[in-house]
């Protein structure tokens, strides 16, 4: 993956057209469908798991026609739909807890508490069946996500977590908390690694949105059954690193 540069002194040119436009699209429908997915709550997971997916393959048009943004993925075929797996993920910037939620079966996601504080859409995010963590409180927050992760791995969903707790810069990899792998040694469930460049091109704390292509990549499944977390996390932190540095 090709880092470009994002810093504060990014010399490319300005998309200021394509970005507002993104950003008024982005704000109208999400207000939209963050209150049918509320409205949504006397209807069925399913359901509002569909609207939130139209949703998000709507915001990809969007980003591709206003930014001339788009992306292309690697390692489709590690994922199998019919087995529910744990998603250890980078994170960068807001592109993939949309794109992702478009590109990967029906799963629920680990999210900070203080996103709840956004009205219809915080609140919306609750109906799609997310794990609200309190990151003050790291003790709670990993005894809800193991309570609860089991609870939807059993179910059937995947569980989406970027263990790296917040926005990083492009070429950057943080110390991956060990939640997500504890969680995985305690399931049995495997624990599939991806890795992307969003930030590249969706920068975090900026306005501006690029054109370009976001690669993404999607690793073999890690085995879990029998191993201790911190091995799994290792392996984790370890395959994504070498993706991200990889051309």
């Amino acid at each position: 993956m090709t880092q470009q540069n994002t810093s504060p002194q990014d010399d490319r040119p300005k998309n200021y057209l394509g970005s507002t436009l993104l950003f008024l699209g982005i704000f109208t429908t999400a207000t939209i469908v963050g209150t049918f997915l509320i409205l949504g709550m006397l209807t069925t997971f399913n359901i509002r798991w569909k609207i939130g997916h139209v949703w998000c393959g709507i915001i990809g048009w969007m980003t591709k026609v206003f930014c001339g943004l788009t992306y292309e993925i690697e390692g489709l075929e590690n994922i199998n739909a019919q087995q529910p797996a744990i998603l250890l993920s980078n994170h960068q910037s807001a592109w993939e807890t949309l794109a992702l939620r478009y590109i990967l079966p029906p799963h629920s996601v680990v999210i900070k508490r203080e996103l709840l504080y956004l009205p219809i859409w915080g609140w919306s995010l609750l109906t799609l069946k997310s794990i609200v963590i309190n990151r003050k409180n790291q003790r709670a927050s990993l005894r809800v996500l193991l309570e609860k992760g089991a609870e939807y791995l059993n179910e059937g969903l995947w569980v989406l977590i970027f263990p790296e707790g917040t926005r990083t810069a492009p070429g950057e990899i943080r110390k991956f908390s060990i939640g997500g792998a504890m969680l995985a040694a305690k399931t049995g469930f495997p624990v599939i690694p991806v890795a992307h460049n969003a930030g590249d091109f969706w920068p975090r704390y900026s306005f501006f949105k690029y054109p370009g292509v976001i690669k993404v990549k999607i690793g073999p499944p890690i085995p879990t059954e029998g191993r201790r977390a911190t091995d799994i996390n290792a392996d984790a932190e370890n395959w994504i690193s070498q993706a991200i540095h990889s051309n």
